[in-house]
């Protein structure tokens, strides 16, 4: 009996797993098909995109059924079910979760230093002449070795970086953490994928601080605003034409007689008729944007739109919230910087925290409610770095433009979500650390009550409490993410401060968003930059 109840509820959470990872292979496959160009598109380049964008997704999903696994070992009661009862059988359901992360994580590795790279440069490497494809290969191969060569260092690193607990370290506080890494294994295998798992998350925290942030504020407020009304585009376009048109009739004007221009006006000439150029193809998109069906549309969703803006910067303020009493928690009441700011559980009131637990007695809204917060930062994290486009340091490389994004720069995208989604479960685990370190569960605990009747003695009852950092080692069972976050106590430390950046960061955006005005209803389409045989004019 235990052993079917076993079966069916680890059946029911990977079950979930599973349904949630066809809808992420079908997200992906659109996604990419959309901001793909038609005109560079290549096979491989594709499927690689599609492929690390789905390991993102899929990686970021694992925290749920992490979660509701360790929880469904309970009955609300706070006693183990009947299959969990064994510490064993405890065990091994948790083993699976951990073994996928470390499958997850290292193919996480083999994209960002093997698979990506290589990719990239290959197409980088191609030119007009059409270079031999075994010259491309090996061209692409010698500088991939470099990144190889970085994730090599890293994993030797791990292998022999000390554990042991900073001089002058809390060694009560300290031996409550070691307990809890010895769940994960001593191996140096591990250790090395978790020290190179925690590198990158360092760059994805720094991703996170840029685009994440920017994008919670930019996407909502987005929604709010609306974007221009196409009539009114496309008749200030007709004015700006026809007021080019007239400055280059001047310019023309001074040669008439057969003398020629001088360089400063041959300048401006060709400033103007590139400037005309542009604002043709603009006139040729917005035309179709009237006409389009999408447009009118989305017109008529306008006060659902509204309504939809307003609920992501009211979940994206209390996520800043959240994160504020969490850092604050950890500021007041942890050992401080040498233990990684480590709390178990929470001292200060946190809403997002609260919420979750709140939810637990309806099944399941709590774990949609986790896989929506898990998904909202992956959204917001695409629409921060689609309007911001790839930057390196002041210098952008690539933009990500509906149907006209090259094959590098959905390399790169894919590759900066790689990264931000290592980042995101030490973020979730911010926001509500208690449920993310423990889930639903409760524990039992015994005390004695002097009973009414003086012959009787003393009465035992038990009182059902939330799992937290008081109760006993084998009555709650903390989540692989939490312990795998936590391995390294000076990474801890630099995701704290991460954390007060990222709050920086978006107050920051939030109020350039706020002075930004409408977008255009062809935003991104039209560009300077675009050549005569750009994408856009397959339209027609």
């Amino acid at each position: 009996m235990a052993a079917q109840s076993l079966l069916t509820e680890s059946a029911l959470g990977w079950s979930i797993f599973t349904f949630v990872l066809l809808i992420i292979l079908a997200f992906c496959w659109v996604y990419i098909r959309k901001f793909q160009s038609r005109q560079e598109s290549e096979v491989i380049s594709t499927i690689t995109a599609i492929c690390a964008l789905a390991i993102a997704l899929i990686t970021s999903a694992l925290l749920p059924v992490d979660i509701f696994l360790v929880s469904f070992m309970k009955y609300p009661n706070g006693t183990y079910k009947e299959w969990a009862a064994n510490n064993e059988t405890r065990g091994q359901i948790e083993d699976t979760v951990l073994y996928g992360y470390y499958t997850l994580y290292s193919i996480i590795l083999f994209c960002v230093f093997l698979w990506i790279p290589f990719v990239y440069f290959y197409y980088e490497e191609r030119d007009d002449d059409n270079m031999n494809k075994c010259l491309q290969v090996k061209n692409a191969l010698k500088y991939t070795i470099g990144f190889v060569i970085v994730c090599v260092v890293l994993l030797l690193i791990g292998t022999f970086v000390p554990l042991q607990a900073p001089p002058g370290q809390n060694s009560t506080q300290w031996e409550k953490v070691q307990y809890l890494f010895e769940e994960l294994g001593s191996s140096h295998g591990l250790r090395a994928l978790s020290f190179s798992i925690s590198s990158l998350t360092l760059i994805g925290m720094l991703a996170v601080i840029t685009y994440t942030a920017y994008g919670m504020s930019v996407l909502p407020l987005n929604l709010i605003k609306g974007t221009r009304s196409v009539v009114y585009e496309r008749l200030e376009n007709t004015e700006d034409i026809d007021d080019v048109e007239h400055q280059i009739e001047k310019l023309k004007s001074k040669c008439k007689d057969g003398r020629p221009l001088s360089s400063r006006d041959r300048h401006n000439l060709q400033e103007l008729e590139g400037k005309l150029q542009v604002l043709r193809r603009r006139g040729r998109h917005l035309e179709i944007a009237e006409r389009n069906c999408c447009t009118k549309v989305g017109s008529a969703l306008r006060p659902f739109k509204i309504l939809l803006g307003i609920l992501f910067i009211l979940v994206a303020l209390l996520f800043i919230v959240a994160l504020f009493i969490s850092n604050l928690d950890k500021a007041l009441h942890s050992a401080g910087i040498s233990s990684g700011f480590i709390i178990f559980g929470t001292n200060l009131t946190n809403p997002l925290n609260e919420l979750l637990l709140a939810l637990q007695p309806v099944f399941p809204l709590d774990y949609i409610l986790i896989t929506v917060i898990t998904m909202y930062f992956v959204l917001t994290s695409m629409a921060g770095i689609r309007n911001m486009g790839i930057w390196f340091f002041w210098i952008r490389l690539y933009k990500i433009r509906p149907k006209r994004t090259r094959p590098q720069a959905l390399l790169f995208l894919c590759m900066i979500l790689l990264l931000i989604v290592l980042h995101t479960s030490y973020m979730i685990y911010s926001l509500a650390p208690q449920y993310v370190m423990y889930g639903s569960q409760k524990y039992l605990v015994q005390s004695q009550m002097a009973s009414a009747a003086p012959t009787s003695g003393n009465a035992t009852i038990g009182t059902t409490r939330i799992c937290d950092a008081d109760a006993p080692e084998d009555q709650c069972t903390v989540t692989r993410s939490y312990l795998f976050l936590h391995k390294f106590w000076f990474f801890s430390t630099i995701y704290y401060f991460g954390n007060w950046a990222f709050i920086g960061a978006f107050l920051i955006g939030l109020v350039v968003s706020c002075c930004k005005g409408k977008k255009s209803v062809i935003e991104g389409e039209v560009e300077p930059d675009d050549s005569d045989i750009s994408d856009d004019e397959y339209v027609h």
